[in-house]
């Protein structure tokens, strides 16, 4: 029998409807990606906090104002407020960012099963190109104190942790050899981080030394060479003293 009349439109609007929805559900709506929104969010923040790091180290923090911020991302001072709170949570992570970087490369010297002297060079590369990048100066020539009470304790217990771990690394080299310093763990690690901190005062891109060549000179500089026999021995023999009274070296 003949259908009714319209029917086959009628089947074919209901195939093209379903069609429509099948594609609008394999496109996504924008309401329904939480995570993509969330990483679109992570992306514009570290734009905010990238700009800002330049801006610092070009003007100075006191001279960089959110306005200023705001002109040089091409949007509006309230459109920052949806990434930060305000200027000192910038700084805060303009810092952050830095150490996070020296912080990573201790976390892949400790996974790595290489001599104690190349997992500790490795740091101290990337401790280096982290002052030589654009949050160099945050590191290095912005004060602490322009950040709160909680905000300076939490850099601060940043940097301890990257202290602990140069020393952690020199006196594993001692232990295998592949390190001999003519003193202290403790200060050797001090002086090291001394002189790549000073970096973020003089080194500019375009240096004739490269960042990684830098780190090995001053690998060289201060001594971070192969142990002796009779250094590893001495270094041992009071580490194991030190471990038995409980002593932090």
């Amino acid at each position: 029998m003949p259908g009714k009349p319209g029917s086959g439109k009628s089947v074919r609007r209901k195939s093209e409807l379903g069609a429509a929805r099948s594609a609008a559900v394999a496109s996504e709506s924008p309401w329904a990606r939480p995570r993509r929104r969330s990483r679109e969010r992570e992306i514009k923040r570290d734009a905010v906090i990238l700009t800002a790091a330049r801006a610092f180290q070009r003007r100075g923090y006191h001279n960089t104002s959110l306005d200023d911020l705001a002109a040089l991302l091409g949007v509006t001072k309230p459109t920052l407020y949806h990434y930060v709170t305000n200027k000192e949570e910038i700084l805060f992570e303009c810092f952050r960012t830095g150490l996070d970087q020296i912080r990573a490369g201790l976390r892949e010297a400790d996974a790595s099963d290489a001599p104690a002297r190349d997992r500790l060079a490795l740091v101290v590369r990337r401790y280096a190109a982290a002052i030589t990048s654009d949050f160099g100066w945050c590191m290095v020539r912005a004060e602490d104190q322009d950040l709160s009470h909680e905000m300076g304790a939490a850099i601060k217990a940043l940097k301890s942790e990257i202290d602990q771990g140069l020393r952690r690394l020199l006196r594993a080299g001692i232990g295998d050899g592949s390190i001999a310093i003519a003193t202290e763990p403790k200060l050797t690690a001090f002086a090291l981080a001394g002189a790549l901190n000073w970096m973020g005062h003089w080194y500019r891109a375009g240096e004739a030394l490269s960042s990684d060549e830098v780190a090995e000179g001053f690998m060289v500089l201060f001594g971070v060479g192969p142990a002796t026999k009779a250094q590893r021995g001495r270094y041992n023999g009071r580490s194991k003293t030190a471990q038995s009274s409980g002593r932090k070296e």
